[in-house]
């Protein structure tokens, strides 16, 4: 869980104001055995150099005045945030300025416990902070920080095979929650979950286990032809109705997303054609590729659906007034995420879905002027700001105009995400 580059997970990037700089905060979900997102990593980048090369404390400083201006909640959605924290920041009790309720303070395993650093973390649990202590080796110096910790971090990428078998007999100095970080894959995920870990983070649930000759199952040949009615101009109202009835879960998606706040129709919609002829043809593509995604994803981990919604807005957002097409780009970005979401590889769905050579391409991973916002996306998960930088240059792209639109493709995802589910 350490401040830097992290597992391609979802990321959210705000902009913060601080002393005349900028503060880019970035997140990244740690999940449960089932999928389920318990809360998210907070990871800082202070000003526009391309990697954090500044004052530890102050980028400390930077990163609590960031999510003191917004609200934790902006970057968590109400759920537990993973601080990291410096010795001045935990002994000057700077943390205070955080809701208790909402955060874990991350203590680096490499700190030098000074009696003072362990009261005041005995001082901020008795608050009601949480304490994580991260990169856990079980260094006895800090077994007065491990007995009081309720998460205990591992990264899991560094345990041999013998050392991943064994781990569950390890003995902890508490009840506290452990997490494996960097789980790369659903190989990891099962030795890890095998060895007692509770919480999970990494590539792990957005990488396909692919089968070999595995084929797209009939009723997902009828999903994508379905999409491939709503991009043909005119839009085919009879066919698609038609289409539309013949799944009643696609069906009910779709009543129930255009009757949600989130696109605000002043009547209740009863039929599909009434919902194409109230919300019009450009709402209603996206509201029924939503609907067929958000069932291809059933089965899946929510957070799946909520980086693809995150892509599909930020690609449309940041296309426009440029020479990309933002209807097509939000199409990338949403289907960008099929393998994770039906278990096969993007070439094998690519023939089926409804789009340009070029796009078809760029979903396979093939560089393309088509994919470098869909490019700077997956960067961006990753954390790696010198590739998204470099995507930046490259593509003569708006760095800060980036940030400002993905911030506002996060508020977007979240209520969409709540009207899909």
């Amino acid at each position: 869980m350490a401040n830097q580059p992290g597992p391609a997970t979802t990321s959210v990037l705000t902009s913060v104001e601080r002393s005349g700089a900028e503060c880019y905060v970035a997140r990244q979900p740690i999940l449960d055995a089932n999928g389920r997102v318990h809360g998210y990593e907070l990871l800082l980048r202070d000003g526009p150099e391309a990697v954090f090369c500044g004052d530890v404390d102050t980028a400390s400083c930077a990163l609590l005045d960031g999510t003191v201006v917004f609200g934790l909640e902006r970057f968590t959605g109400g759920l537990p945030g993973f601080i990291h924290c410096t010795p001045q920041t935990l002994t000057e009790r700077l943390v205070q300025v955080l809701p208790p309720t909402l955060t874990v303070l991350v203590v680096p395993d490499s700190i030098e416990p000074a009696p003072q650093l362990v009261e005041a973390c005995l001082e901020l649990k008795a608050a009601g902070f949480r304490i994580a202590l991260d990169d856990y080796t079980g260094n006895p110096q800090l077994q007065q920080l491990a007995e009081c910790a309720d998460y205990l971090s591992v990264d899991f990428s560094l345990l041999s095979s013998e050392a991943r078998g064994k781990f569950h007999l390890q003995s902890k100095p508490n009840q506290a929650v452990t997490i494996a970080r960097k789980v790369e894959s659903q190989e990891d995920y099962r030795q890890a979950l095998a060895a007692g870990f509770t919480l999970f983070q990494g590539a792990f649930f957005c990488q396909p286990v692919v089968l070999k000759n595995r084929k797209v199952p009939a009723n997902r040949f009828f999903q994508f032809e379905l999409l491939r009615c709503l991009n043909r101009e005119p839009i085919d109202l009879k066919k698609i109705s038609e289409l539309v009835l013949r799944d009643a879960a696609i069906t009910y998606r779709l009543l129930r997303l255009v009757n949600s706040p989130v696109f605000a129709i002043r009547r209740e919609v009863t039929s599909i054609e009434s919902a194409l002829l109230i919300v019009g043809e450009t709402t209603f593509r996206r509201i029924a590729t939503l609907a067929i995604l958000s069932e291809l994803n059933a089965g899946q981990p929510s957070e799946i659906l909520h980086m693809a919604l995150l892509r599909g807005r930020f690609c449309a957002l940041a296309a426009e007034g440029s020479p990309l097409e933002p209807a097509e780009q939000y199409l990338l970005g949403l289907l960008s995420l099929l393998p994770a979401m039906l278990g096969l590889p993007m070439d094998a769905l690519t023939p089926s879905l409804p789009l340009r050579s070029e796009i078809r391409e760029a979903l396979e991973g093939t560089p393309n002027p088509e994919r470098c916002l869909l490019e700077w996306i997956e960067f961006h998960e990753l954390g790696d700001w010198v590739a998204c930088d470099a995507l930046v240059t490259a593509n003569n792209l708006n760095r800060e105009h980036l940030v400002h639109v993905y911030s506002d493709a996060v508020d977007w995802a979240k209520v969409t995400l709540a009207a899909a589910g």
